[in-house]
């Protein structure tokens, strides 16, 4: 049956599809789940209902709810009101994710995701708490949507190799800076002309992926604490296989392995650096390969 065949192959993909696809799928699924209960919020005129959980989900910018609602900081996110609204960020996401991982592999898309959420969420407090054309507003202002963490996606490949290009209809080669620079400036200057919460996240998700590039090719990477974090939750999940005893002479293995260590982050340091000054394309085979396995390692 076609219900069946689409059904196993949106399983595939959420099973063995890369990090990118499988937030996607996060997100689609959260619109539809939302997108029924609203359904039926008006088949059966309860709209309270439909009121009181996505009042639940978004995020407030008044401190005290938001206090009361913690976990919005990351429920807002993977929310989204709208068709459009869903469609236009999905395709931002897989368009600049996928070129985020080509250069630093999977591992890294869901903590930049996240990182690049809170930050825009911590613009959109700050400015409606503090900003006085917005403070008037503060108590019943409310965003969801997850631009804000896929600017940080878009920015941070922007920043990592800012003259790769993609085509874009009627424009033809376009490097992905000038993409990123132009979407920056439309945000800034719509500020004035509604959704300001929005655009003011985007900032914050757009600095956010700037600095974890500039922070990761200076040798220290802003998501580990994440990484290592969701990798606990996985092994809790995962079964656990029979224990294995091996003997190595401490000794023997210790300084060639610290040495190796000290030569990889040297090599990936460079790689990092010829990719910011000459574009990806610049590399060699040999040190692509070693960029994409040394971005999947635990």
């Amino acid at each position: 049956m076609l219900s069946n065949s689409i059904l196993d192959d949106i399983k595939y993909q959420f099973r063995f599809g890369n990090m990118v696809m499988k937030l996607i799928f996060v997100n689609i699924g959260v619109f539809l789940f939302l997108a029924i209960f609203h359904l039926f919020s008006f088949l059966f005129q309860s709209f309270g209902a439909y009121n009181f959980l996505l009042l639940h989900l978004e995020i407030p910018a008044a401190v005290s709810l938001l206090l009361r609602q913690p976990w919005t900081v990351l429920t807002y996110m993977f929310l989204h009101e709208g068709f459009f609204h869903i469609l236009f960020n999905m395709l931002w996401f897989y368009w600049f994710g996928e070129i985020f991982v080509l250069f630093l592999g999977d591992k890294k898309v869901l903590p930049l995701y996240i990182i690049g959420g809170l930050t825009g969420a911590l613009f959109y407090i700050l400015a409606f708490n503090f900003i006085p054309a917005f403070v008037p507003s503060v108590d019943h202002s409310f965003m969801l949507g997850a631009s804000a963490s896929i600017f940080a996606i878009v920015f941070a490949a922007a920043t990592l190799s800012p003259d790769y290009e993609v085509r874009l209809l009627f424009f033809g080669s376009v490097r992905i800076k000038y993409i990123a620079l132009v979407a920056l400036i439309l945000d800034i200057i719509n500020i004035p002309n509604g959704n300001a919460g929005g655009y003011i996240a985007h900032l914050g998700g757009a600095l956010s992926g700037y600095l974890y590039i500039k922070s990761l090719q200076g040798g220290i990477d802003l998501g580990r604490p994440l990484s290592r974090f969701f990798g606990s939750i996985v092994s809790v999940f995962k079964p656990k296989r029979g224990v294995k005893v091996t003997y190595k002479n401490v000794e023997e293995t210790s300084a060639p392995r610290s040495a190796r260590t000290e030569n990889d982050q040297e090599r990936i340091d460079k790689i990092l650096d010829k990719i910011s000054h000459s574009g990806y394309d610049s590399l060699t085979k040999e040190e692509k390969d070693f960029l994409f396995h040394y971005s999947n390692k635990d």
